[in-house]
């Protein structure tokens, strides 16, 4: 599969896209949220009364960083439009992190002021004091007519949504999406995902990160689609609107994918209308793709980060069964390239027009070609396609072998007696590194000693070693088992390994 080039004909800014809908279909739905729709002329009408306010009521200026703490809100988009139509700049905080975790974010990037939902009002309310900033409830940002129309001060390479990186390697970092960054973004999955007018998207990931925000929805109001907004994920509420409100696509990684599984309404749910379930994650577990295709479902993965749009390659619904494993193609306008490496696999380096140039407030994301270098490894098949094997940081070089972790953790996954599982490298005088398989088991697995050897292993740890003997060579073997309650995670799914090595070292995994 080759790489098309970008249209010619995109809009320039986030304004051109919303008064280009509500133009041409006024009255079609493009928002549903708490049982009420929004077509895409309300949409733009919001907007604009937004904007008015947001400029002559909460004093907000081009530049200026306005913070939103809250579950999923359709005012949540307004407020990002507005934004855009005055050049100013939208910064979603994970309301998972701890408090101290937003102050970090908010020293950084020094917001005007703060927005929030009322189920956030109380934290909301406390963050504003400790840093003197003004706070508003995003109930007001139209409650009332606000004076004049505010006209447009957008650029294409204005920043209109700052994201903070999910901190699994490091200290988080704000990455500067520009209009230009968006828009090309939403071009990307709009052609990789077939998306038009006909599309009902339902999004019930957040839209804090680019994943919730930019692979689905935000594509879907380029596309004319309507999307089901939820304030976040519930996995009945989710089977009780694919059933009843008939979406033909939706947004999932790995933990939501197995919640969904796991519950009861799963087996009497209808699908027929689902024509892909598109998931965020370098990675997907082999069982939860199976589950998925037993109910006639096609699971495409999307791979990219919070830098890079985070669209960037595609696995399409006709590859989906014969490239299961598989992150796909390069999306649209995007070039990917393997730094070289001597088994064929290689970090990933990603460059296009989505991907962002600065994290806040002007540290460079990319190299000096504009390469962004994801950390990730993979290898590129004959047909194009890339499969990711790991992290960089994860890779384990045990007694001179390279050992990519996302290979075993795969089998592992497929085995039943594990509902999750992570391999991570501990320090050895011999070996350099072994490795440790740090497993959330199924069951009363662990309940059961057998004798295997010098060793006193359980039932599970006899068991899982076995089946991975049977697949893989000797030396990728894990020589320790540790069985966990959970795994640390990011609120997209990811483990945590760094945490989860510190927690292992101290003695608090799990």
């Amino acid at each position: 599969m080759s790489t098309p080039s970008l249209s010619d004909h995109a809009p320039a800014v986030l304004d051109d896209l919303l008064h280009a809908r509500a133009q041409e279909a006024p009255d079609s739905p493009a928002v549903q949220f708490a049982d009420a729709w929004y077509s895409y002329g309300k949409l733009a009408r919001r907007t604009e009364r937004a904007a008015a306010r947001l400029a002559n009521e909460w004093g907000v200026r081009s530049g200026d960083r306005v913070a939103w703490l809250g579950f999923n809100h359709v005012d949540q988009l307004v407020l990002l439009f507005a934004l855009g139509r005055l050049g100013a700049i939208l910064v979603p905080l994970n309301y998972r992190l701890a408090p101290a975790e937003w102050q970090a974010v908010l020293a950084d990037c020094n917001p005007h002021c703060l927005a929030f939902d009322e189920s956030w009002q109380s934290q909301a309310g406390e963050l504003a004091r400790s840093r003197a900033l003004a706070a508003y409830s995003v109930e007001s940002l139209i409650a009332t007519p606000a004076p004049g129309p505010v006209v447009s001060v957008a650029r294409p390479d204005s920043p209109v949504l700052l994201v903070y990186t999910s901190g699994t390697t490091g200290e988080p970092k704000g990455a500067a999406h520009t209009h230009a960054n968006l828009l090309a973004n939403m071009l990307a999955a709009v052609s990789a995902q077939a998306l038009s007018r006909d599309d009902t998207v339902l999004t019930v990931l957040p839209l804090f990160h680019v994943g919730g925000l930019c692979i689905q929805t935000l594509p879907a109001l380029m596309a004319g689609a309507s999307v089901l907004l939820h304030p976040r994920f519930e996995p009945g509420a989710t089977l009780a609107a694919i059933r009843d409100h008939r979406p033909t696509l939706t947004l999932q990684v790995p933990a939501t994918m197995k919640a969904m599984i796991d519950h009861p309404d799963w087996p009497g749910t209808d699908f027929t209308t689902l024509r892909a379930v598109w998931a965020g994650s370098s990675v997907l577990p082999a069982a939860l793709v199976d589950a998925f295709l037993q109910r006639g479902i096609a699971v495409c993965n999307v791979y990219g980060a919070t830098e890079t749009g985070p669209f960037s390659v595609a696995l399409p619904p006709a590859q989906a069964a014969s490239h299961a494993g598989s992150c796909g193609w390069p999306a649209l306008g995007v070039e990917v390239r393997l730094a070289a490496s001597a088994d064929g696999v290689g970090e990933v380096l990603l460059r296009s027009p989505a991907v962002v140039r600065h994290y806040w407030p002007d540290r460079p994301a990319v190299d000096a070609e504009g390469w962004f270098h994801s950390g990730d490894l993979a290898r590129r098949a004959a047909d194009g396609s890339y499969t990711i094997v790991g992290r960089a940081k994860d890779m384990i070089i045990s007694g001179g072998e390279n050992i990519y972790p996302a290979e075993i953790e795969q089998l592992l996954a497929n085995h039943p007696m594990v509902a999750e599982c992570a391999i991570v490298g501990l320090p050895d005088a011999r070996w350099g590194e072994v490795l440790a398989a740090v497993v959330v088991l199924k069951g009363e697995n662990c309940q059961y000693p057998a004798e295997k050897g010098d060793e006193l292993l359980s039932f599970w740890e006899r068991e899982l070693s076995d089946w991975l003997q049977q697949r893989i060579a000797r030396y990728k073997l894990p020589r320790r088992w540790i069985a966990v309650n959970a795994l640390p995670r990011t609120a997209l799914g990811k483990v945590q390994k760094a945490v989860l090595m510190r927690q292992l070292v101290e003695g608090t995994a799990g």
